[in-house]
């Protein structure tokens, strides 16, 4: 079984379970299936807004899909949570990655 079959049974069992959201997301963001992994990193953060690599790794998803207004926004929605959540790191980290779209 590959392992986005195995995440997704996963989440049949566990729909709230942001770990294997999060990982099928990055599953399908790695396989190029940007608007699949898109919709799980959507529906964590519509579960969980304080899961900050949900919008560090949406956004870096997005760029890399050439959709940067999106990813802009993605990326400042996530500065908002890191900030919020106190993680410094990646709030800087996603500082630059805004400088990195211009």
């Amino acid at each position: 079984m590959d392992r986005v079959a195995i995440l997704k049974e996963i989440l049949e069992q566990s729909p709230d379970d942001a770990f294997a959201r999060y990982g099928l997301a990055l599953e399908f963001a790695n396989s190029g299936k940007t608007d699949e992994a898109m919709r799980e990193f959507k529906t964590l953060i519509e579960k969980n807004a304080d899961y900050v690599p949900a919008y560090q790794m949406g956004g870096q998803t997005l760029m890399t899909a050439g959709r940067n207004d999106e990813a802009r926004t993605m990326i400042e929605n996530g500065i908002t949570c890191a900030t919020r959540t106190g993680n410094q790191h990646a709030r800087s980290e996603m500082e630059m990655m805004l400088q990195d779209l211009g």
